[in-house]
């Protein structure tokens, strides 16, 4: 695994690689306040074993990348439809593009989860030449009528979020409880490897402000589905059968509206990466990413 910044549309972009870069590149683009290590050691290094050089890295407002604290805090009423955000999804999907400019990467398989799926999406949508494949993981097409979150627990995660932590003890205790809420309930609660990514995110940089100037930027995002009707990525399409938080009908209409994707549902899986399938999300991600050497193009 090696570390390093990258300068990439205006903003430094911490990220860490993992196998050779002779291989086949994976970029692996992570979800709403999430750092790069949400992607597990074990599963970047699992995909890096079968022969790919996978990126992972830190979104602009998390980690180690930079922090747009001049841009200020979205107010609630920031946060309402029509409003506009400080950024918007085009400008995450500009610093992917400027990472691959600065790593070399002419055109890589695409990996997004969550937020990083929306975010990926945008990456095909506008720059249809740097993507061979793309894999969506526990995310929705923008439209407002799916992948809708239950309301229960939408209030639950407004209710925790609404005063950030003081302290690092509650840091981590707020995500073990988010986790709990939005986690797979037909696999075992890893409760050590939360806190552990927990407290480790939190000393890498800690940004309640960022996390609310990402989440302007989802909320303000657009229906990409005529757009998305126009991709050949190869397209995987993977959603939790018991997600709370983006619920299975963004997986399925992912799946009906990008021509040919594949859908793969998993039962007890709700809207993270639990260990248990770390091996299974692997082999998919190396399987479907084999013999792709070209990159997409949108129908027009």
């Amino acid at each position: 695994m090696t570390a390093s910044v990258a300068r990439a549309n205006g903003i430094d972009i911490a990220y860490e690689t993992f196998g050779s870069a002779d291989d086949p590149p994976i970029v692996l683009v992570m979800g709403l306040g999430t750092q790069r290590i949400g992607w597990p050691d074990e599963l970047c290094a699992q995909v890096a074993d079968a022969g790919r050089f996978v990126v992972r890295f830190d979104n602009r407002d998390v980690g180690e990348s930079t922090h747009l604290s001049e841009l200020g805090t979205p107010s609630v009423l920031d946060l309402l439809p029509g409003r506009r955000p400080p950024y918007g999804l085009s400008d995450m999907a500009g610093d992917v593009v400027g990472l691959l400019d600065a790593l070399g990467l002419d055109a890589v398989h695409l990996v997004g989860a969550s937020l990083g799926g929306f975010i990926a999406q945008t990456v095909t949508i506008d720059h249809p030449d740097r993507v061979r494949t793309l894999t969506l993981i526990m995310t929705s097409t923008g439209r407002r009528r799916v992948g809708r979150p239950h309301p229960r627990v939408l209030g639950r995660l407004a209710r925790i979020r609404r005063d950030p932590a003081a302290t690092r003890d509650e840091a981590v205790e707020q995500t073990v409880e988010i986790f709990r809420l939005i986690g797979s309930p037909g696999h075992p609660f890893d409760e050590g490897r939360v806190r552990e990514l927990a407290g480790h995110s939190y000393d890498r940089g800690y940004d309640p402000d960022g996390y609310r100037r990402q989440l302007a930027a989802i909320l303000a995002q657009p229906d990409r589905t005529a757009d998305l009707r126009a991709v050949t990525a190869p397209t995987l399409v993977v959603h939790g059968l018991a997600d709370p938080l983006v619920g299975t009908s963004g997986g399925v209409a992912l799946a009906r509206t990008i021509p040919g994707a594949r859908l793969m549902g998993f039962s007890g899986m709700g809207h993270d990466l639990p260990r248990s399938l770390w091996p299974t999300f692997a082999a998919e991600i190396v399987d479907h990413t084999a013999g792709a050497t070209e990159p997409s193009q949108v129908r027009t």
